[in-house]
């Protein structure tokens, strides 16, 4: 064979070869990519659907006083707080208590003792809110829609009820004498009402709405509240910015019995859903949302 019909077979050879790999790379990565596929298509399928956190039945039985004070689990610190908790008073008021609520058990986180979700996804993106809910007397803290704070309190009577609204915390001092009456201390006060002089601080919690319209907490979440919650920022005289939200919720049954004594019969009676949350935030949002950018447009102008 002539030298020259070797070389073009040899060459012919060649790139047959070449051509024959290229085509099974071409279709190696086509089966690449397409099992690559079909498997985020069957990881996709096997992800699970978020189910909404159901808190623990907890059962609760009316105690009469006589009866509970003889018993040693209800002198720690952890059983009393959740005693109070439920029966929204303070340590003092509770030994005062003809009967009080007691629930079965005391292993549970102190939130799942009383109404609030752990997380509401409507409100990822605001930043700080109080919530205080008059029917059930407790209140919420959130940020950025987890919850950090729960606690009992004691609003308005009948004669001088809180009125359900959405107010903004103003200013605040750590102890405060009422213009009201003089022999009223208020530690730990956040007024939120600059002329209906509302606000929330520490003070007696007898069990049920008591106040001159404000809402009364414990000592310690008073304190907590204090520090977490923010002021107004003011321009002069003028309000620039307002603090942290707070809505204050619904209406209190006054002339029935106390609602969370239902907790007998109905477990779950007081207890808020993220659907509910929802409907007491959303004719506020805008108004929240609104305001909490304009605060940070002010804070980002004073600090450049």
């Amino acid at each position: 064979m002539p030298l020259s019909n070797y070389c073009f077979t040899i060459k012919g050879l060649l790139f047959l070869i070449i051509g024959l790999s290229f085509t099974s790379c071409q279709n190696n990565s086509i089966e690449s990519k397409e099992t690559l596929q079909n498997s985020i298509v069957k990881q996709e399928e096997k992800v699970p659907e978020e189910k909404p956190i159901v808190k623990p039945t907890i059962h609760y039985a009316l105690i009469p006083r006589s009866e509970w004070l003889k018993v040693d689990t209800f002198k720690g610190i952890g059983y009393t707080n959740i005693l109070c908790a439920i029966n929204r008073t303070d340590s003092i008021h509770l030994t005062r208590m003809d009967s009080i609520l007691v629930p079965d058990r005391y292993d549970l986180p102190f939130n799942d003792y009383l109404s609030f979700p752990d997380f509401v996804k409507k409100l990822v993106e605001v930043d700080k809110i109080l919530i205080f809910s008059l029917p059930y007397q407790v209140f919420a803290a959130y940020e950025n829609g987890k919850l950090v704070r729960q606690g009992q309190t004691n609003t308005g009577k009948k004669s001088t009820p809180t009125p359900p609204h959405l107010y903004f915390c103003n200013w605040k001092a750590k102890r405060s004498v009422s213009t009201v009456d003089k022999s009223w201390i208020l530690n730990w006060n956040f007024n939120v009402s600059n002329y209906g002089g509302i606000g929330f601080h520490q003070y007696a919690l007898p069990g049920y709405p008591a106040s001159h319209s404000c809402m009364r907490l414990t000592e310690e979440d008073a304190f907590y509240l204090y520090n977490w919650a923010d002021q107004w920022i003011l321009n002069g005289n003028q309000l620039a910015a307002n603090g942290t939200p707070v809505i204050v919720y619904g209406q209190y049954a006054f002339g029935s019995k106390k609602p969370w004594l239902d907790l007998v019969n109905h477990p779950d009676a007081l207890i808020y859903n993220e659907d509910s949350i929802e409907a007491i935030v959303n004719p506020y949002l805008d108004t929240i949302l609104n305001g909490q950018i304009r605060r940070k447009e002010l804070n980002i102008n004073v600090h450049s």
